[in-house]
């Protein structure tokens, strides 16, 4: 039982990470865009949006992740006024989502293997 608890509180963790993550490599982006007003906020609303596509696309099969992620990205992109073509938006979207997720599905699986689950 206790190891359910465990891996419970570790994914919900990693749900944390997952989000910091995406708030990181979004606020990289905006820099390295050019944006210097308001960056914080601004990377927390993309972020948000972002998560809540991966979250969304999590339900259909995990592939909806990389799809319905990227497209969260490139529509409040689209509201924040930054010089990025719309292709170039989705492939950053999509290089956020991947890393992201793909950092945090390592780091989950390796939690699992510490404490035996896996």
């Amino acid at each position: 039982m206790l190891y359910r608890v465990i891996t419970v509180v570790g994914g919900l963790v990693f749900v944390i990470v997952l989000f910091g993550l995406i708030w990181f490599f979004c606020k990289q982006f905006l820099l390295r865009q050019g944006v210097s007003e308001g960056v914080s906020d601004r990377a927390t609303v993309l972020a948000t949006w972002t998560f809540a596509g991966i979250s969304v696309g999590m339900i259909f099969a995990v592939v909806g992740a990389f799809v319905l992620g990227p497209f969260a990205f490139y529509r409040t992109l689209q509201g924040q006024d930054v010089a990025v073509s719309g292709g170039a938006a989705i492939w950053w979207g999509f290089g956020i989502v991947a890393l992201s997720l793909g950092i945090t599905a390592a780091g989950f699986l390796g939690f699992l293997a510490l404490v035996g689950a896996y």
